[in-house]
Formats: C-alpha cells, sequence, structure tokens
C-alpha cells in the first residue's frame, strides 16, 4: 500500500532541485513507496508522482496484480508505445525529475517527445529519502542484524582444520534460512591467511592452516532488509605482536569512529576518525578504502563514509563502519558494524564481540 509519509518526504525532497514531479523507474524504490516488487526486465515500469497530482503506476499486463496498492495502475501490453502514453499524463510545462536507473531507451525517446519542460536527476531525493530510515525499517534492520550476530557464532563453527573457503560459504545459507532469514544480502566473503588482503575475495579452494587469520564478511536479508559485518578470527594459534598490532589498531579505528556517532556531523569527519588512527599505527597506505556504505533494502545504497563526503548524518541513517588495513601476500584484518544514528546520538546494530578471538 502506497505509503503517504515517504511520499511525502521524497516530493518535499524534490522542491530543492527545483522539481514539482518524477518518473520513478528503480523496481528497489517503487517498492519502498508502495510495498509492491515487480521486477520488469527490459519492459518499462515507472511511478509518476507529482505535488498536484495524484500517483500513477505504469506496469506491463505481463505483470498484473489484483492488489490495492493506493496507486491508480496504468496497464499496457507489449503491442502498446509506452511513450505516448507517459507524455499524455506528464505536466509538459514543468521540470521531470527522473532517476538513476531509468533506462536510456525510454528515457531519449521521452525527451524526443518534449515530455517536459526540462529533465534532472531527482535520485538525490529519492536517495535522499531512503536514506532516513522510518521506524518499521529501523526494526527491520535490527532484526537482520541480530540474525547475522547470531549466525556469525554459528559459521564460526565450521572451521575446522582441512576445510576450505568455498566449503564454509557453500553452508552459510541453509544456516541463515535456519535463523529466520530469506538469504544473503551479498555472496559472503571467506577469508583465510593472505587471501583476507583483498577486501572482496570470493571463496575458493584454499585450505584452512594453523595459524591462519579468518575473514568472515557476511550479510543477511529478513524481511527484504540487509545486514551486513565483518569479524577476523585466528585458527588454533594467539597471533604474534605484529599481528596483535595491526588488530588492536583496526578495532580501535573502528570504536573511535561509532564513538562519535551522532546527528548533524560531517561523513567525511568520521572516515577521517579512523583512518587518523590507522595512519598514526603506520598502516596508512594499507587502509585502502572508505571507511563505510549506507544501506536497506541494498546492501550498498545511496551514500558513503568517506573523505569525500561533506553531507551530514541524519537521524535514521544506517552505514557500516569498516575499517581495514591489508598487507598483501601477508594477512588482512577487517572489522566492520551496522550504525544507526538516532535523534540523541547513534546505536551499534551488531553485537558480536570484537575481541581477538581463537578458534581450536
Amino acid at each position: 500500500m502506497l505509503n503517504r509519509e515517504r511520499l511525502n518526504k521524497v516530493i518535499g525532497k524534490l522542491h530543492r532541485i527545483g522539481a514539482e514531479q518524477m518518473l520513478i523507474t528503480d523496481p528497489l524504490a517503487i517498492y519502498w513507496l508502495c510495498g509492491k516488487w515487480i521486477w520488469p526486465g527490459e519492459r518499462f515500469l515507472g511511478l509518476l508522482i507529482s505535488e498536484t497530482r495524484a500517483p500513477v503506476m505504469f506496469v506491463n499486463r505481463l505483470f498484473e496484480f489484483s492488489e490495492n496498492i493506493g496507486v491508480r495502475v496504468i496497464w499496457y501490453s507489449d503491442s502498446d508505445d509506452i511513450i505516448p502514453m507517459l507524455v499524455d499524463r506528464i505536466d509538459l510545462r514543468k521540470l521531470l525529475a527522473v532517476d538513476k536507473t531509468m533506462a536510456a531507451g525510454f528515457l531519449i525517446p521521452l525527451m524526443n517527445a518534449n515530455a517536459a519542460k526540462g529533465f534532472v536527476n531527482g535520485s538525490i531525493a529519492v536517495d535522499g529519502a531512503r536514506a532516513q530510515k522510518d521506524s518499521l525499517e529501523i526494526e527491520l534492520m535490527r532484526k537482520s542484524s541480530k540474525i547475522n550476530d547470531l549466525a556469525m557464532a554459528e559459521f564460526k563453527g565450521l572451521v575446522h582444520e582441512g576445510v576450505t573457503e568455498k566449503e564454509i560459504a557453500d553452508q552459510t545459507l541453509k544456516i541463515y534460512r535456519r535463523l529466520g532469514a530469506s538469504g544473503f544480502s551479498f555472496d559472503p566473503i571467506v577469508s583465510f591467511g593472505a587471501n583476507a588482503a583483498d577486501p572482496h575475495h570470493m571463496p575458493d579452494d584454499t585450505v584452512l592452516k594453523e595459524g591462519d587469520c579468518v575473514l568472515l564478511d557476511i550479510g543477511c536479508v529478513y524481511e527484504n532488509y540487509c545486514s551486513d559485518m565483518t569479524r577476523t578470527f585466528y585458527f588454533r594459534r594467539e597471533p604474534d605482536e605484529r599481528i596483535r598490532n595491526i588488530y588492536h589498531l583496526v578495532r580501535k579505528a573502528n570504536e573511535a569512529a561509532e564513538d562519535m556517532l551522532k546527528a548533524g556531523i560531517p561523513l567525511s569527519s568520521v572516515d577521517r576518525q579512523a583512518r587518523s588512527i590507522i595512519e598514526e599505527g603506520g598502516y596508512g597506505p594499507y587502509f585502502n578504502h572508505r571507511l563505510g556504505h549506507f544501506i536497506g533494502l541494498q546492501d550498498h545504497e545511496a551514500g558513503d563514509v568517506s573523505l569525500s563526503n561533506q553531507n551530514l548524518t541524519e537521524a535514521g541513517n544506517i552505514f557500516s563502519i569498516e575499517p581495514g588495513i591489508y598487507l598483501k601476500g601477508d594477512t588482512g584484518v577487517r572489522i566492520e558494524d551496522l550504525v544507526l544514528i538516532t535523534e540523541d546520538g547513534h546505536e551499534v546494530l551488531n553485537q558480536y564481540p570484537k575481541e581477538i578471538e581463537i578458534i581450536e
């Protein structure tokens, strides 16, 4: 059913870019607004919203449904030309905002048909609204992260002598589903030893050896909302002083960034806080990615925690804090949590411990 509060939030943000109407084609954004999942493939799917007119959704009859979603639906078939149907309902006298997912095969004909006074990128309005999670979304994100905490404890139990990264990764989906998740928010990252120096290493046939680090970067989907967490363990042997120092630097960077979080601070300052700790420890060049990313219906949503992002944190934002140190051919450490910005501070959504943990 159409969520009027979310719709009004998007329309309010459209004002900031001087637009009064928008054509939304991202199926995730349409679901977020209307509660209806439709994956149209190459066919057109669009939700036309306006400050002065009731919203209208254009849907191919191949995806026909009967339930009331609170929006007038205009059905079309493969034999129809969707462009005149859109032109007939767009206010030609005003700017039309479109989103970043709109295919050029539809956008260019609309522009050639002079369907609006002008065209602007309206994704900033939808993305900005989605970045401020409402109470329902926050609760679903909490539950998704709770499942992820429980899963991490079980995944750790899959680690034993002679196991491969792939063998662990292949068992994770069954555990997630038993715990109440519907699936992965991304393919799990399982990295042994030197493979942990690749932040996006995909599990392979590497066999676990005594003394290896075991990096698990995992996430699940609960009621369409994603979780994401990373912990780094060690197999059967305490890491030496050098590795312990690296681990403690990463943990200190993670916790220092989280401790400073509240509404109204530049996202760049959060990255700087974590990065400065790793730089002061002598490993600055080996922290080679941004500190975090926004998350919700997608594991990576618009918005990040990076030195280049001067936007201010807002209540309802949920993003990752995931500093790391990566030494090619040697080892890697990453510690990652999801954090919610609240009206009076922040809430860390992950509760799995961060102490150095040895898996026997």
